[in-house]
């Protein structure tokens, strides 16, 4: 009898310890499913991040390429108001043109309502004008000049803050 409960009891342990034996079994293929399961749900967000940063990329690329293109056409926009600036300056300095400005006819400081004299050969009568000193008339050329430029680089700044701010 003792024997037999000697077998009992041994029984009984092994029936325990393979019990115990299945179990970490059963846990442990649990447990690598959860973590195959974590490593493919991590594999889709670091994709879905790929994607994303990608999208930005592209994005991002594609206001450069837009912000370059909109540079190099107020560049070419400046180089040529300033090579008409120079033009214009150059007929100035060779008095191949002259600068005049008009003058009010029904001025009375002026002393005479009189309009100009015809030219000789015509007979139509134009308002009076006054010539302009050609160092006066360079000088008037280089304010329209810093304002055609500070009007060109305006609306360099205003392209660039509307293609930033979409």
């Amino acid at each position: 009898m003792r024997y037999l409960t000697v077998c009992r009891l041994i029984g009984a342990c092994l029936l325990i310890a393979l019990t115990w034996q299945v179990q970490a079994w059963r846990y442990g293929a649990q447990i690598e499913r959860e973590a195959s399961a974590q490593a493919r749900a991590l594999s889709q967000q670091h994709l879905v991040a790929l994607r994303q940063q990608q999208a930005e990329n592209d994005k991002r690329q594609a206001l450069e390429q837009q912000l370059s293109a909109s540079d190099q056409q107020h560049a070419r926009e400046l180089s040529d108001a300033q090579r008409t600036q120079a033009a214009l300056r150059d007929r100035l300095a060779t008095a191949d043109v002259r600068l005049s400005v008009l003058l009010d006819a029904s001025d009375p400081a002026r002393g005479s309502t009189m309009p100009a004299t015809p030219a000789s050969g015509g007979v139509v009568h134009a308002a009076p004008r006054a010539r302009l000193d050609p160092a006066h008339a360079q000088r008037i050329i280089a304010i329209t000049d810093d304002g055609d430029n500070a009007v060109i680089a305006l609306r360099a700044c205003q392209a660039y803050v509307r293609a930033v701010a979409r």
